[in-house]
């Protein structure tokens, strides 16, 4: 599984990437977490606002930090 998280390095950006790489442990699950700062890759993705999630290349969360909760029930679907 592949997982990005999208930000430039903002706050909430980096408790995405936190939050994602903690519910990766929790869940057991085998998961490469990629922080793409780059604006170029993340507008390629349609992300206009950030901080957003991609898992297997669908974004699924942007603009927002999901609990870490919901970012576990999104890694396990």
């Amino acid at each position: 599984m592949e997982i990005k998280v999208l930000g430039t390095g903002c706050k909430k950006c980096k408790t995405l990437e936190d939050i994602t790489k903690q519910a990766v442990t929790e869940s057991g699950i085998d998961a490469t977490v990629i922080k793409v700062e780059d604006m170029l890759e993340i507008m390629k993705l349609g992300v206009l606002t950030t901080p957003a999630l991609v898992i297997n290349g669908k974004v699924l969360v942007k603009g927002r930090v999901p609990s870490l909760t919901e970012v576990k029930e999104l890694i396990q679907q």
